[in-house]
């Protein structure tokens, strides 16, 4: 066994977490800089943009940072944003604590004063939040533009949203030129007050089809196809094709435009009579401009659902992903049902069951003989022997397949949903009998495939009775928008759906394999953003406007010194001791608070370009917090520089390319808990006085380079 002092004015575990947090600095901001990933036992690489897929993707061997992977895993399981913001923030500021440590300020100090400034920082904020409702106004006030293109009258079918084929969808050669219609403020009407994408591709939306819906009170419905928007100063050619990530090929769609209403506001007032949740969804991507297209045909078709079934108008649980590697991004659409991979034997037996009605089990297990539910007891007396057996090798192997193949003939399942594994021998046999049974289902997909087909999930295939069976499923193998069936060599798509079904999968396309992974993850982030909107019911003020105002605060209240008599500093520390040892120190503390804030707005405005130097952002930021100084009310101030666009953004933000005016909102409680967690994660590293290392590492510790620091026990 040995120790070591880590709690010297050189910490260790701090230094640790800084050098883990150095790594995700370019994954700040709405413009990152990926990184590609290299698997050293197979030499393949994943390009990934999340702090989640770094921290996994390095050897943590320290204690500090299994802690910090810990509570980024944390983040993630209950936000699925704000990771990156919780890397960023535990790096700054342990290297702050660091330099306070350096100038003698006691450990105690350092954590009571930076956790009131924290808290008092996060109820000054609250100031900065703006309610979803009043967001779904100015956001659809904002974009209309009348009169800026002409109509045409076009009726459209009204079963087009729930057909995968879509109709008008058209693939266009490779090499004919093409001339998309950019996202700026002359088409900005078309593209986001009526995101008319239905089951859409993102990439196809920006091309040749452009949509606008009538006023209140005008019945019909219009649509403009490409060739008839009529040409104004703002549309312009853009160049669609590259040789690195590019989209061979762009599928048109159209498709019906329901009656929604705005965001639990009953009819809309809007002029534009758009879906607010889809310009929220704009708001909240921060430029992720594919992903954003595709929640909002996810948005559209959930918001007409709610219209007849008084469904939640918006349910992450009901959204799947399927990842299809071999195809252009410009495929990636949405489809009603659930789009899954089978293996191609797995796929000869749908030609026998497509589009006929099907009987379907659903399983929350394994579908493996030794599979035993949570909570199984062995029997005490029992010695196992063998406790996976070959099951091709052995009588008992055989009769258990047989048993269980028994069983499902003889209750006509064509169908078998597997939460878990599937075993290998049963699904040959299964598919010799044209049953196709598919593992690893996630469980919202079984809950939604029971609701609709009265199917009744069970543990063991012995527990089928008829009453768990369902019925009303059906199984297609999944097309492309021109209609072909994709093969792609491995694994084969289908699609497998039923009557009034709530589930939409995005299904989601690229050519470059390490892409997939980056691809997936900012799409849930968008989704989740979301979800928790309008769970909170509130947003933040984005571009920094939120980390301004903790900036401002924070220098008001270390302008204004607490006496250790005085009553009201007793009661902001709540331990009466520490009062007047954190008015000694709080000048020292709180700016290194304010440190961590400040860096991470310098280094998101580097990121995104607005600054060519950390020393420039920082005179930026510097700017604004003495013009918010003078202004009397820094709240005030940053709420009129936001209107105007303006604050630390230089007049352009991430969608300034295609000349939105949207501005940018964050999530209040993510954001906040990323906060918190960083802090928490810091101040407890910081207060842990020894590292003990036990195990046999006595020889390895010697003749290591910091073997003077230990003490062997």
């Amino acid at each position: 066994m040995a120790f070591r002092d880590v709690n010297a004015r050189r910490h260790i575990g701090l230094q640790q977490l800084s050098s883990l947090a150095l790594a995700g600095r370019t994954l700040l901001g709405p413009m990152k800089s990926c990184k590609f990933i290299v698997d050293e036992s197979t030499n393949q690489s994943t390009l990934i943009c999340s702090a989640v897929r770094l921290i996994e993707s390095l050897d943590i061997t320290t204690a500090a940072g299994q802690l910090l992977n810990e509570t980024i895993q944390a983040q993630n399981k209950e936000f699925k944003t704000g990771m990156s913001t919780l890397l960023f923030l535990v790096g700054a500021w342990s290297n702050a604590i660091v330099e306070c440590l350096q100038q003698n300020v006691p450990v105690s100090a350092i954590v009571s004063v930076m956790t009131e400034g924290l808290n008092s920082c996060c109820e000054r904020v609250q100031c900065l939040q703006i309610a979803i409702h009043d967001v779904n106004k100015e956001l659809c006030s904002s974009c209309v533009k009348p009169n800026a293109f002409k109509n045409k009258t076009h009726q459209i079918g009204r079963d087009g949203l729930l057909n995968p084929q879509i109709s008008l969808c058209s693939q266009k050669d490779i090499s004919a030129p093409e001339e998309v219609i950019p996202i700026n403020s002359c088409s900005r009407q078309e593209n986001d007050c009526n995101f008319n994408e239905g089951l859409v591709s993102p990439l196809a939306s920006f091309g040749s089809i452009a949509s606008l819906v009538k006023p209140a009170g005008d019945k019909s419905t219009s649509m403009i196809s490409g060739s008839d928007v009529i040409a104004s100063s703002c549309n312009k050619q853009k160049l669609t094709h590259s040789r690195y990530f590019s989209t061979l090929g762009t599928c048109n769609f159209s498709s019906h435009r329901g009656s929604f209403q705005g965001y639990l506001s009953g009819p809309s007032a809007d002029p534009c009579e758009c879906y607010g949740l889809g310009h929220l969804a704009m708001a909240l991507s921060h430029g992720n401009q594919a992903s954003t297209k595709l929640l909002q045909s996810i948005v559209e078709y959930q918001q007409e659902r709610a219209e007849y079934s008084g469904s939640s108008q918006f349910n992450v649980a009901e959204i799947v992903t399927c990842c299809l590697l071999g195809l252009p991004e410009s495929y990636s659409h949405v489809s009603p049902g659930f789009v899954t991979l089978v293996s191609p034997e797995q796929a000869t037996i749908i030609k026998y069951i497509e589009d006929k009605p099907l009987r379907i089990l659903l399983m929350d297990g394994d579908l493996s003989e030794q599979y035993r539910h949570l909570g199984f007891n062995r029997p005490c007396n029992v010695r196992t022997i063998l406790e996976h057996p070959r099951l091709q090798e052995g009588r008992e192997g055989d009769l258990w397949l047989s048993s269980m193949l028994d069983i499902l003939i003889s209750f006509e399942v064509n169908l078998v949903l597997v939460k878990g594994n599937v075993c290998e021998n049963l699904m040959e046999r299964c598919i010799a009998n044209s049953v196709l049974v598919i593992g690893s289902v996630s469980w919202d997909v079984l809950c939604a495939f029971g609701e609709v087909t009265s199917a009744q999930p069970v543990t063991y295939l012995t527990q089928v009775n008829a009453a768990c069976v369902g019925s009303g499923a059906q199984v297609e193998l999944w097309k492309v928008c021109d209609g072909r069936a994709m093969d792609l060599g491995e694994l084969v798509p289908v699609r497998i759906k039923a009557r009034g079904i709530p589930l939409v999968t995005a299904v989601l396309t690229t050519t470059v394999a390490s892409k997939m992974q980056l691809i997936e993850d900012q799409f849930w982030t968008l989704a989740y953003r979301l979800h928790h909107a309008l769970n909170d019911k509130k947003v933040f003020l984005g571009g920094g406007a939120v980390e301004l105002l903790c900036l401002s605060h924070i220098q008001m209240l270390a302008e204004q010194p607490l006496q250790p008599a005085n009553k009201n500093a007793m009661k902001e520390f709540h331990i009466p001791w520490l009062a007047a040892s954190a008015t000694e120190y709080k000048s020292v503390v709180l700016p290194a608070l304010a440190s961590g804030w400040k860096q991470y707005l310098s280094v998101v405005m580097c990121n995104t370009a607005k600054a060519a130097s950390e020393l420039e952002a920082c005179t930026l930021v510097d700017h604004h917090l003495k013009k918010a100084a003078d202004c009397g009310s820094p709240s005030a101030y940053i709420w009129k520089e936001f209107r105007r666009g303006d604050l630390l953004r230089g007049g352009s933000g991430p969608f300034a390319d295609h000349g939105v005016g949207l501005n940018v909102y964050d999530n209040v409680t993510a954001k906040t808990e990323a906060w918190r967690r960083a802090l928490d994660l810091v101040l407890l590293v910081l207060q842990t006085d020894a590292e003990i290392i036990t195990g046999p590492k006595r020889n390895q510790l010697l003749k290591s380079h910091v073997s003077g620091e230990f003490i062997f026990l």
